[in-house]
This record gives structure tokens, C-alpha cells and sequence, in this order.
């Protein structure tokens, strides 16, 4: 892997496979996107699944957020996440995740066919990696 590449995978917290970071839409963060689309997928998520993932994955420090917090805190970060906010506020911004049940499709083509690039949705895959 190029070095310019592999620092923009640390730019973004993407350090170990099956990683999941939420980021803001801004330039910055898709140009830097556009630059490792051969080694991650990427694509817009809905406020349930950013909820799902706060509840089952989320963590703050060392704790998970389903011992620490009430649902209604975990509801309204999940609004307020899926809005624009950053998720560093509430919990960590990496949340690690399992390979995808039924496996990955292909890990070297992009989306129709394989699994890396940008997608129209992530929630199916999020969905099959909790």
C-alpha cells in the first residue's frame, strides 16, 4: 500500500479491518474517501442504523454505551448524529464490528459486484456486521 494512502486511512481511524468511523459530510472528508476507495466502503447511513450501532457497538472510553446510558440518550444522539453532528461528543468514533454474516460478496471489486467504493446505502451492510 502507498504511504500517502496508508496515512489517510489514519486520517480517517481506519486502522484494522471490519472498523466503522461516521463522518461529516464535508469535502474534506470525501476527497480523502475518494482517495482509498479500493480498500473501504462508504455511503450514507439512516438514523435507525446509526441507532442499532450506538446500542449495540457504541462505546465511551471502555465502557459500553448499553451499560452506561438510557435509551432515550442513545435515541437522541442517534438524531443528532444522523443530522450532521460528530459522534466524539457522545461516544468513540471507531466502533469495530464482526465480518459480515454470509461473508463478503467480493473484497477486490466495487460496489454492483463487490464490496468496496461508495455505496447508495450502508445499512444492509452495517446490518449483516453487528
Amino acid at each position: 500500500m502507498r504511504p500517502a494512502i496508508e496515512r489517510t486511512l489514519e486520517f480517517l481511524r481506519l486502522e484494522r479491518p471490519n472498523h466503522c468511523v461516521l463522518l461529516d459530510d464535508t469535502p474534506q472528508n470525501r476527497g480523502m474517501l475518494q482517495k482509498v476507495k479500493d480498500y473501504v466502503t462508504f455511503g450514507p447511513v439512516d438514523e435507525a442504523t446509526v441507532y442499532r450501532l450506538l446500542s449495540r457497538r457504541g462505546r465511551k472510553g471502555r465502557k459500553m454505551l448499553r451499560d452506561m446510558e438510557k435509551e432515550d440518550a442513545i435515541k437522541k444522539a442517534a438524531e443528532e448524529i444522523a443530522s450532521g453532528k460528530k459522534t466524539s461528543e457522545f461516544a468513540n468514533p471507531v466502533f469495530r464490528l464482526r465480518p459480515p454474516s454470509k461473508g463478503y460478496s467480493d473484497i477486490k471489486a466495487h460496489y454492483p459486484q463487490g464490496e468496496l467504493g461508495k455505496r447508495e446505502e450502508m445499512n444492509t451492510l452495517l446490518s449483516r456486521m453487528m
